[in-house]
């Protein structure tokens, strides 16, 4: 499912930051998802709307959707920061004299071809790993980053960057298995959906039924139906037509094939159709799309 929607990663920042301290940042530009791991102490997440959450180490949030909110921690003004230029990652401390809290900060930056995901997802995915023995590689990976981080060796920016990697896969699948939220990744996490998820993402051009999507997970076509639009929010045909539109964005990226024949892998005999399917999935046709993205 991830491959369909690619994403760059990157670890900017490591804030070392003693009470009082504050970090604020505006919107983000379309296609960045800023993220915290909070790897020592605590810190409120406060966001426009007037709503807090308490974070605690071993937390970790995503705005998929770039949207501005503050970190802080502790009472009166906060101490100014000061940046420390580090051989591999840039590191941010001031001179506060309370309880002290190491965050590392970055972000994902997703193409187009992403909307439909980042459509599934809220405004903030915020995962506790602490204390959850089935997060235990989200757990390691956020200890890894910052083990990593404290240090100044040989391959630490390569290490650094490939660690991230995998960060995004490991929020989606913790913050489902903690949040339970409607949407296309949910059908990954519930079991009985499972089996026609795996079978339009194997073949997405087959013509794919309901009585056949429901035969594979031994159901009939009303309770499946029923359990689907409620485990994902939409009809399974929908779903298809994304994993579709998302296979077919990646391989005119690639620019190795016409548009034509794209639309027969996935699913679409006439490349008139398939052009108006990805106009209006993606808002322009396929050949302004591959445009755009041999431009980027």
């Amino acid at each position: 499912m991830l491959s369909l929607y690619p994403l760059r990663t990157a670890l900017n920042v490591r804030c070392h930051f003693a009470a009082p301290w504050r970090i604020e940042l505006p919107d983000a530009e379309a296609g960045c998802a800023p993220y915290h791991l909070l790897v020592a102490g605590s810190a409120s997440l406060e966001l426009p709307d007037g709503s807090r959450a308490p974070l605690q180490a071993g937390d970790a949030v995503l705005f998929p959707h770039g949207g501005s909110h503050r970190l802080r921690a502790g009472d009166g003004e906060p101490s100014p920061a000061r940046k420390i230029h580090g051989s591999h990652l840039a590191v941010e401390t001031n001179d506060g004299t309370g309880p002290a809290s190491d965050i590392l900060c970055g972000e994902l930056r997703f193409g187009p071809e992403s909307v439909p995901l980042l459509r599934t997802l809220p405004d903030v995915v915020l995962v506790r790993t602490a204390g959850e023995p089935a997060l235990a590689s989200l757990r390691a990976l956020i200890a890894l980053l910052q083990q990593e981080a404290d240090q100044e060796r040989a391959g630490t920016a390569a290490v650094l960057a490939q660690l991230s990697s995998a960060l995004f896969a490991l929020l989606l699948r913790g913050w489902l298995e903690q949040s339970g939220t409607p949407g296309l990744l949910a059908v990954l996490a519930e079991p009985r959906l499972q089996a026609a998820l795996h079978a339009m993402l194997a073949e997405p051009e087959r013509p794919w039924t309901l009585d056949q999507l429901a035969a594979l997970c031994h159901m009939s076509r009303a309770t499946f139906v029923r359990a689907f639009r409620q485990t994902a929010g939409t009809p399974p045909a929908e779903v298809l037509t994304q994993l579709r539109m998302a296979q077919a964005a990646r391989l005119l990226a690639q620019g190795r094939l016409a548009a034509g024949q794209i639309g027969e892998q996935v699913g679409y005999q006439s490349e008139a159709a398939f052009n108006r399917v990805f106009k209006r999935h993606h808002g322009v046709g396929p050949g302004e799309y591959r445009r755009t993205a041999r431009q980027a």
